[in-house]
């Protein structure tokens, strides 16, 4: 996510974070360069005149001149000013109303509308405990109204029927009363997708806006479209009261552009963002967490998060226990390990997230990041026999043959699982008994980098 701009910015701000001394002359030519960054990141004129005259003027004002280490402190000044171009804190659904609470879906056309408003359904069905239903009032495409239908399935929400017979407001407003008679939480209208703000369909919005008055009126915006994002947002706010916006597709946006125009164009706030295309990939758009990421220093709550979230707890316990009995940890706990962290979007979801990721060669990056190795591994932990998976040891010659035949594998890619399984089990070997895990930090500590790997400061930490 963002990489261009991450990997210009690390690069640029490592040769400042060392000074002892900032100077007008130090700053100039680094400033320049961040403004370069910004630019070909796609981020907006006016949001790029701001956001370096903001850095410049803090930057040779007192609280670097005067900091202890004033490299470190210019760092932290370029952060504060990334978390408030994108808008300082998190700006949540307001959901306090009468139910049920009614949010009104907007966008152009092949945006990510329907699909977004599947993954909202999802995650306030499971994080918010919501009761759901959807509905689409997009008269002009049938194929429209089957795709809500097929993603509600998937996500567990109540979809409310419509047809392209009739029209957007009697939609929206059956739904509404049947919801109310259901005492449904949320009712989701998705809307039809405009090629471009042409003045019919703005018409229709606001008349179905005028007429069922949502207490959230997000708009769903491509990220990959960079800056042109925030000026077709911009036309909709001008248009309809939107609340808020969801940026979709930044998983792919190497850029940038959009999550720091936004805000700065349109003064509404970006709440969510779709980060892959399972229905359960929806972030909060946390500000401090997403410049953390830029920086290049991870973002360490979301990653704590998805662990609460998504690690089966019950099983991580009674993995932990027969370690610290000394019980061995074998090939069915790997396999357990794989699908977890699979759950969790792989590798490259979790490499995204890791402070220090930023200094990692590219070519080591993409090594660690393959997830198509991850599944290869499962592959061949799952052709093998419960006996094998508790005793790796009697996985010898025609053993090998027949895995990597089940496999569709090679026998070098078998013998490879086993080591890298040797390698984690004499780490797990490491924490059983008296003090062992604190005889495995110690191990681990000698593999991170200087520093650790962690951010200089407290931003994206908080």
């Amino acid at each position: 996510m963002f990489d261009n701009l991450s990997d210009r910015l690390s690069r640029t701000l490592k040769n400042i974070s060392g000074k002892g001394r900032i100077t007008e002359d130090n700053i100039k030519e680094t400033l320049r360069e961040v403004r370069m960054a910004l630019l070909e990141a796609d981020v907006a004129l006016p949001v790029v005149k701001d956001f370096i005259a903001a850095v410049k003027e803090r930057s040779l004002g007192q609280e670097v001149s005067t900091s202890l280490s004033p490299g470190q402190a210019f760092l932290k000044v370029v952060n504060d000013e990334l978390v408030k171009a994108m808008g300082q804190a998190n700006d949540a659904l307001n959901l306090a109303a009468q139910p049920p609470a009614v949010i009104l879906m907007a966008g152009l056309q092949g945006a990510g509308k329907t699909t977004s408003t599947g993954k909202l359904a999802r995650y306030l069905s499971e994080r918010e405990k919501k009761s759901v239903m959807v509905v689409s009032a997009d008269v002009y495409r049938p194929a429209a109204i089957k795709q809500l239908e097929t993603v509600a399935g998937q996500v567990g929400a109540e979809f409310f029927p419509s047809s392209t017979e009739q029209k957007p407001l009697d939609i929206a407003k059956a739904a509404i009363e049947h919801a109310r008679k259901k005492f449904v939480d949320v009712v989701i209208v998705d809307t039809a997708g405009r090629l471009a703000v042409d003045e019919a369909m703005m018409s229709e919005i606001k008349t179905l806006h005028a007429g069922i008055k949502p207490v959230e009126t997000l708009f769903v915006v491509d990220s990959m479209t960079g800056q042109d994002a925030a000026n077709t947002a911009k036309a909709f706010n001008d248009a309809l009261p939107l609340t808020g916006v969801i940026l979709t597709k930044a998983d792919g946006d190497a850029r940038g552009g959009a999550a720091l125009s936004i805000r700065h164009i349109t003064g509404k706030p970006i709440k969510f963002m779709g980060i892959g295309e399972k229905l359960d990939a929806l972030e909060p758009f946390h500000p401090d967490r997403v410049a953390s990421r830029i920086l290049g220093m991870g973002d360490v709550l979301s990653l704590i998060e998805e662990v609460e979230r998504k690690v089966d707890k019950k099983k991580a316990e009674k993995l932990a226990k027969k370690v610290i009995k000394g019980k061995g940890f074998d090939l069915e706990d790997f396999r357990e390990q794989l699908v977890q962290m699979k759950s969790m979007g792989g590798m490259a979801g979790l490499i995204d997230k890791m402070p220090g990721m930023g200094q990692v060669p590219d070519a080591a990056k993409s090594q660690i990041m393959n997830d198509k190795s991850t599944n290869q591994m499962e592959a061949i932990i799952n052709s093998m026999t419960p006996k094998e998976r508790s005793h790796p040891d009697l996985i010898k010659g025609s053993r090998k043959r027949r895995i990597a035949g089940g496999s569709g594998t090679e026998i070098q890619d078998v013998n490879r699982l086993l080591k890298q399984f040797k390698q984690m089990q004499k780490m797990m070997k490491k924490m059983s008994g008296k003090g062992g895990m604190m005889k495995m930090m110690r191990g681990m500590k000698g593999m991170m980098p200087p520093g650790g790997g962690f951010p200089p400061f407290g931003g994206g930490m908080r």
